[in-house]
C-alpha cells in the first residue's frame, strides 16, 4: 500500500487547498454605519447633552464670566481634542469595543472592563433622568401647568406664588428666602415625594408614576438600539438635529424678553481677575472631560463601526468645536430667560441661577409660568431634554452591548438585540431603587461617584497603554493610516501631554474632596464609603485584569509582563485588505491574503507555541525555519519572505 504524504493546510498555498473556504472561520458580521453622516451626528449627540443646557451656564457665569472661555477653549485645544481624538483612532482602527480592543496590549484590558462599570452605572442614573423629563413632558400637555400655582395637596404653608408679588416700586415685599415657590414644591414634594424618605437608608416605597416613566424610558432606548447602529444612526437624525432647532426657539424667545439683557450680561461679563485662580482652569479641564464624554468608551464604539479611511480628523474637529458652541449657546437660551425671570421677581440674577436639576426642574419650569403660552414652551424645553438625553443614552447601552458582543461574537453577534433587551431589563430592574421616595439620594450618590476619579484613572491609564507602552512611534503610524494618509503635526505630543490632564483631574478631586449633600441633607458615613467604593472598583478593575493577564503566560514575572504587554498576534485593522506593513499576517510560502486570526482558529495554538518558543528560546529554530515561518523577534508573522 502507497503512502501518500499530506502537505499540512498550514503550509498548502491557495491552489493546493483547492476549494476550501478560508472564510468559515470568521465571525458573523458586526455591522457599519449605513453613512458617514450617521457617525458624525451620533457623535455629536453623545458629546451634547444636558450637561451643555444646565452645568456650562452656570459654571461660565461663576467662573469669571466671558473670561471663563479663555481657559475653556484652551483646555479644549490641549486636553479635549488630543483625548478624543485617539479614542476615535484607536476604535476605527481596530474595528473592535471597549474590551476586546486591547489586544493592542492585553496587560491593560481591565481599562476596558472599568470603562464597561463606569458606563453601565451611569446609565443605570442617567436613564432616570430622563425619566423625570418625561414626566415634565405629560405633565406640560395641559391648559395650566401644575406647578404654576400654590393650593394643591402637595403645597406647604411656605408656598408663595412669587409671580406678581411685586408692590409698586417693583421690590418684593417678602423676603423669598423664606418662602417656597410652587415649582419646588412640585419637584421635592410631588415628582420625588421625598418627604416619604427619611434619608438614603430608608427609601420608602416605590412611585409608580416614575416606575413607568423609567419604564418607558428604558423601551425608548431599547427600541433605538435594536438593530445596533443600523437603527440608532438613523434615530440621531432627528434626536441630534431637532434639539438645535428647539434651542433656537428658545433663545429667540428669551432674548425678547424684558430684561433679557440683565441675565446675558451677568452671564458674560468678563472677570478677567478670577483667570488668576487655579480653581478656574480646573473647572474648564473638568467641563470639557465630561462634556466630550472620552473616557467612557462611547467614542471608541462609534468609531468602531467606521470605514477604515473615515475622515476623523475633520469629524474631530467639527463635534468638538460644534459641542463647545452649543454650550455658549444654551448658556444665552438660558440667561435670557433667567434675566427676565430676575427682573419680574426683582430679585439678583445669581438669586435664581441653579446648575443641574436645580435648574431643569425647579428654576426654568418656574420661568415658563411667567411667559404667554407656558404649557407650549414647557413641552418645547423639557422635548430638548428628552432628545439631549437620548443621544446620550444610545452611546452608553451601545457601549455595553458592542463591548460583550465583540469578546464573545460567535456567540451573541446573531443574538445582539436580545442581549441588548436583556441588558435594557436588568438595568430596569436595578434602576428601580430611583424611583422610591428617596431615589433622589441614591442619584446623587451614583453621579457624584460613578464617574469620578475612576474614569480620570481610566483616561490616565488609556493614554499611558496606548502612547508609551504600544508606543508612540507605531501609534503615530497608527494615526497616519486612518486618516487618508495625511496627519496633523505635533497631535502624538499633545495627546501624550494631554494625560496630564486627568491626572491634575485627579489630583484635585481629592485633595477638594467633599461629602455628598442633596439640599440640607447630608449622606450618613456609610453611604459615602460606599460611594468611595464604588469610585475604586473601576479602579481596581485594572490591576486585576493585569493580574490576569499576566497569570496567563511563561516564564519569569519581568518576562510574563513583557509578553502581556505585547500587542495579541491577531491585533490590527479586521479586513485584510487593510493590513499592511507590520499588521500584515499572511503564511510565509503562500499566497493567502487571509488574516492570522483565520489561520489561529483553524488550529488551535499551534502558531501560538511557535511564537513562545522563539521568545524564550530564539536559538531553538533554525534560521532557514524562521525564514520559511516568517517569524520576527516578537513572535509575529509578518508575511512570507520568499518561496521555500
Amino acid at each position: 500500500m502507497k503512502i501518500i504524504p499530506i502537505t499540512p493546510d498550514l503550509l498548502m498555498t491557495p491552489s493546493d487547498q483547492g476549494d476550501v473556504d478560508l472564510d468559515v472561520d470568521f465571525a458573523a458580521d458586526r455591522g457599519n454605519w449605513t453613512g458617514k453622516l450617521d457617525f458624525l451626528l451620533s457623535c455629536i449627540g453623545y458629546c451634547v447633552g444636558l450637561g451643555n443646557v444646565w452645568r456650562f451656564p452656570y459654571r461660565a457665569y461663576t467662573n469669571g464670566g466671558g473670561a471663563f472661555l479663555v481657559p475653556y477653549f484652551l483646555m479644549l485645544a490641549i486636553c479635549g481634542i488630543p483625548l478624543f481624538f485617539l479614542e476615535l483612532s484607536l476604535g476605527q482602527f481596530s474595528s473592535l469595543g471597549p474590551l476586546a480592543v486591547w489586544k493592542i496590549s492585553p496587560l491593560f484590558k481591565g481599562a476596558g472592563a472599568a470603562m464597561l462599570l463606569i458606563v453601565g452605572l451611569v446609565a443605570i442614573y442617567y436613564n432616570m433622568i430622563i425619566a423625570y423629563v418625561l414626566f415634565y413632558l405629560f405633565a406640560s400637555l395641559t391648559s395650566n401647568l401644575p406647578w404654576e400655582h400654590c393650593g394643591n395637596w402637595w403645597n406647604t404653608d411656605l408656598c408663595l406664588e412669587h409671580r406678581g408679588s411685586k408692590d409698586g416700586n417693583g421690590a418684593l415685599p417678602l423676603n423669598l428666602t423664606s418662602t417656597v415657590s410652587p415649582s419646588e414644591e412640585y419637584w421635592s414634594r410631588y415628582v420625588l415625594h421625598i418627604q416619604g424618605s427619611q434619608g438614603i437608608g430608608s427609601p420608602g416605597e416605590i412611585r409608580w408614576n416614575l416606575c413607568l416613566c423609567l419604564l418607558l424610558a428604558w423601551v425608548i432606548v431599547f427600541l433605538c438600539i435594536l438593530k445596533g447602529v443600523k437603527s440608532s444612526g438613523k434615530v440621531v437624525y432627528f434626536t441630534a438635529t431637532f434639539p438645535y432647532l428647539i434651542l433656537l426657539m428658545l433663545l429667540v424667545r428669551g432674548v425678547t424678553l424684558p430684561g433679557a439683557w440683565k441675565g446675558i450680561q451677568f452671564y458674560l461679563t468678563p472677570q478677567f481677575h478670577h483667570l488668576l485662580s487655579s480653581k478656574v482652569w480646573i473647572e474648564a479641564a473638568l467641563q470639557i472631560f465630561y462634556s466630550l464624554g472620552v473616557g467612557f468608551g462611547g467614542l471608541l464604539t462609534f468609531a468602531s463601526y467606521n470605514t477604515f479611511h473615515q475622515n476623523i480628523y475633520r469629524d474631530t474637529f467639527i463635534v468638538t468645536l460644534g459641542n463647545a458652541i452649543t454650550s455658549i449657546l444654551a448658556g444665552f437660551a438660558i440667561f435670557s430667560v433667567l434675566g427676565y425671570m430676575s427682573q419680574e421677581l426683582g430679585v439678583p440674577v445669581d438669586q435664581v441661577a441653579k446648575a443641574g436639576p436645580g435648574l431643569a426642574f425647579v428654576v426654568y419650569p418656574q420661568a415658563m409660568t411667567m411667559l404667554p403660552l407656558s404649557p407650549f414652551w414647557s413641552f418645547l424645553f423639557f422635548f430638548m431634554l428628552l432628545t439631549l438625553g437620548l443621544d446620550s443614552q444610545f452611546a452608553f447601552l451601545e457601549t455595553i452591548v458592542t463591548a460583550v458582543t465583540d469578546e464573545f461574537p460567535y456567540y451573541l453577534r446573531p443574538k445582539k438585540a436580545v442581549f441588548s433587551g436583556l441588558i435594557c431589563v436588568a438595568m430596569y430592574l436595578m434602576g428601580l431603587v430611583l424611583t422610591t421616595d428617596g431615589g433622589m439620594y441614591w442619584l446623587v450618590l451614583l453621579d457624584d461617584y460613578s464617574a469620578s476619579f475612576g474614569l480620570m484613572v481610566v483616561v490616565i491609564t488609556t493614554c499611558l497603554a496606548v502612547t508609551r507602552v504600544y508606543g508612540e512611534r507605531r501609534w503615530g503610524s497608527l494615526q497616519h493610516r486612518v486618516a487618508l494618509g495625511w496627519t496633523v503635526p505635533g497631535l502624538q505630543v499633545a495627546q501624550i501631554w494631554a494625560a496630564l490632564s486627568p491626572e491634575a483631574l485627579l489630583v484635585y478631586s481629592i485633595v477638594k474632596y467633599q461629602p455628598s449633600e442633596y439640599g440640607s441633607y447630608r449622606f450618613p458615613a456609610w453611604a459615602e464609603l460606599l460611594g468611595i467604593l464604588m469610585g475604586l472598583l473601576s479602579c481596581l478593575m485594572i490591576p486585576a485584569g493585569m493580574l490576569v493577564a499576566v497569570l496567563r503566560e511563561e516564564g519569569s514575572l519581568w518576562e510574563r509582563l513583557q509578553q502581556a504587554s505585547r500587542p495579541a498576534m491577531d491585533w490590527g485593522p479586521s479586513l485584510e485588505e487593510n493590513r499592511t506593513g507590520m499588521y500584515v499576517a499572511t503564511l510565509a510560502g503562500s499566497q493567502s491574503p487571509k488574516p492570522l486570526m483565520v489561520h489561529m482558529r483553524k488550529y488551535g495554538g499551534s502558531i501560538v507555541c511557535l511564537a513562545q518558543v522563539w521568545r524564550e528560546c530564539p536559538r531553538a529554530l533554525h534560521s532557514s525555519s524562521r525564514n520559511v515561518l516568517g517569524l520576527t523577534r516578537d513572535g509575529v508573522l509578518l508575511g512570507s519572505p520568499g518561496k521555500h
